[in-house]
């Protein structure tokens, strides 16, 4: 940060004045030097003139602009030798130039001519003492050169954000009048440091167009009347950059212009045409993501305003990247309009060999908050998971009887199915096909503690595994009875995220439970994501009687289950549904859950609804769709 760089800058300097002062004295130019050095460093620029044989007021106005030219956080001097001949001296030193605004430290060498006048030695005054390629009727700009921020990218190449015109409010540094005063109502009405808008037109290329402070459309609009009384001499141009984001939205984040408050959080300055993540992953990978500045230290002809030589030069940041995630442009456009109902929905949609994300879809839903972090009880969607324990080696057989009644008590929980299945012989399998809570939780006596929790762990839930965005694995009470149990295999004491249910989903298909991907490059967000990264667990291998099991039951809940409506055309679908009341901060809530699958698509629907069929519907008109468009 610039404040850093002062702050060290006078803390050098305290040792350097005593080692230039202490070492030399007259009649030798040794303290010659030194005055004039310390003098130039420490912005004492009277002290520095009057060792050299130059018009004082000249020489100063000289050393002062010359920081000011370079935007200069501070300057420093290392004596590197002193060489006398009779009446005349020539010092060599080195020049460190801090520019400032996260900008590189140039250096260079310098020769500094003495000679003796009236038996006081002096500094042999020209430009040149500056920096030796320095001539009369020149002066130093620092020419900067933006790269555009990095895009993110589906799994194919294809960029997830399209152009938004921005709008960029700077100066012609040679037309200004009076830019104190410009900076000075620029600062009024936007709150950018006055200082700091002055230093950047004053070190500027004097006829380059110098953007000062950027506005998106919509602060454009606000502020136009206002940003035309500050005069003519502040000019608008626009400038089209990929920032507006595509769907996923919530999950690519959107990007903002660069204010005074967002400056501060980023830790130091920027400049105006900047870019910051205002969320998602434009924030999580704002470091990776923002443009990169490459820099030039040149001087220009005050006369002609033209360029005369290039002093120095930097590349910009070379570990900028744009990020690579593992959502399909067309899964996702089939997960927009399959939820583009009536009733507020998310779909998330999971590879089912990899466990790739493809795609995350909402209705007046949040995609990050609620899709892959939110906090919901599965109810009878949560037997896919507990049926893995109930369903092992030696557990129970799928077609043994189990009613399901209208109203059943397990170890003193009472448990009520609103609508029994009619026309289906009572078994597990039909149990589960219409998620018959009264028969599920009958099932809490058939399992032990250690089958429930370790089914859960098999799948995830609760598993240490994050994504660079917030996200929930989910949690399971400890099963400490035969109604704890029966509470668990209902899902009411459960908490799941969608993404952590669509993962179980791609489980069951491919037979092995994977920790969720969603962005493939770079290796890990920026330090200071909200997210920490931690390493991702191993894939969990079931056991393949137990996951053909599963299949069979998640097969019937489509074919002759609830989840019917997510029959669709193609590779066989298999999913279950379950619908579920519960409190959530003194507000009754009515969920619908899909879990399921079709070919390499697993997914998880939930909507905010008491019609148990919303989100079956939603599935099966997200697989057609998708379908359609591989």
């Amino acid at each position: 940060m610039r404040v850093k760089r002062v702050v060290s800058a006078g803390l050098s300097l305290a040792a350097v004045v005593p080692l230039l002062s202490a070492c030399f004295s007259e009649p030798s130019p040794h303290e010659a030097v030194s005055e004039f050095l310390v003098g130039w460093q420490t912005g004492d620029y009277s002290a520095a003139a009057g060792r050299t044989d130059g018009d004082p007021k000249v020489v100063r106005r000289a050393l002062e602009d010359a920081g000011l030219q370079l935007d200069a956080a501070s300057i420093r001097f290392a004596l590197k030798g002193l060489r006398t001949t009779g009446d005349a001296a020539d010092a060599k030193f080195r020049v460190e130039v801090d520019l400032g605004d996260n900008n590189p430290i140039w250096q260079y060498d310098n020769d500094l001519p003495l000679h003796l006048v009236d038996g006081t030695w002096k500094v042999r005054w020209s430009p040149s003492v500056i920096h030796p390629q320095l001539r009369e009727g020149q002066r130093f700009a620092v020419e900067v050169s933006p790269e555009g921020r990095q895009p993110i990218e589906d799994r194919n190449g294809d960029a997830l954000q399209t152009e938004e015109t921005l709008y960029l409010a700077g100066v012609y540094p040679a037309r200004v009048k009076d830019p104190v005063g410009l900076c000075e109502r620029l600062y009024q009405l936007t709150g950018f440091a006055q200082d700091r808008l002055l230093s950047r037109i004053r070190s500027a290329p004097p006829q380059d167009f110098v953007p000062l402070v950027t506005f998106n459309a919509r602060k454009y609009a606000q502020l136009l009347d206002r940003l035309d009384e500050i005069g003519p001499d502040l000019k608008i141009e626009k400038k089209s950059q990929p920032v507006a984001p595509a769907q996923p939205v919530d999950i690519i984040g959107k990007v903002g212009a660069i204010t005074p408050e967002t400056e501060q959080q980023l830790g130091g300055p920027q400049r105006a045409g900047d870019t910051v993540g205002q969320g998602g992953l434009q924030k999580a990978y704002q470091d990776q993501l923002t443009g990169s500045t490459g820099t030039k230290v040149i001087t220009y002809d005050l006369k002609t305003s033209e360029r005369v030589a290039e002093l120095a030069k930097w590349p910009g940041r070379t570990n900028t990247t744009p990020v690579e995630t593992t959502i399909d442009k067309g899964v996702q456009r089939s997960a927009d309009l399959a939820v583009s109902g009536t009733v507020p929905a998310v779909l998330v949609a999971v590879d089912t060999q990899t466990s790739e994300i493809r795609a995350v879809g909402s209705h007046e839903m949040h995609q990050e908050r609620e899709a892959l972090a939110g906090r919901f009880p599965p109810g009878t969607a949560f037997s896919i998971v507990a049926a893995e324990g109930i369903l092992g080696p030696g557990g129970v057989d799928l077609k043994q009887k189990v009613p399901c009644p209208a109203d059943r008590t397990v170890g003193g929980a009472r448990f009520q199915q609103t609508a029994s299945p009619v026309g289906t012989a009572p078994s597990v399998t039909a149990g589960f096909a219409h998620g018959c809570v009264t028969a599920l939780a009958s099932l809490a006596r058939r399992v032990g503690a250690n089958a429930l929790t370790q089914s859960a762990t098999r799948f995830g839930i609760g598993g240490d595994w994050s994504l660079p965005l917030r996200s929930f694995s989910g949690t399971v009470p400890e099963p400490t009875s035969d109604a704890a149990k029966a509470k668990i295999i209902a899902g009411q004491t459960v908490r799941v995220s969608p993404l952590s249910m669509a993962l179980v989903a791609g489980a069951v298909a491919s037979g092995t439970w994977r920790p969720p991907t969603l962005v493939t490059a770079p290796a890990a967000p920026d330090l200071t994501s909200d997210v920490a990264p931690v390493p991702p667990p191993r894939p969990v291998q079931l056991d393949s009687g137990t996951v053909a099991k599963l299949r069979t039951l998640m097969r019937a809940g489509v074919t002759s289950g609830t989840a019917a409506t997510a029959n669709a055309p193609g590779d066989k679908v298999y999913g279950i549904s379950s619908a579920i009341t519960y409190t959530d901060k003194k507000r009754a809530r009515s969920l619908s859950w899909f879990v399921g699958w079709q070919g390499d698509l697993a997914v998880a629907v939930l909507t905010e609804t008491n019609d148990p069929a919303a989100s079956a519907q939603i599935a099966g008109q997200f697989f057609r769709s998708a379908r359609t468009a591989a």
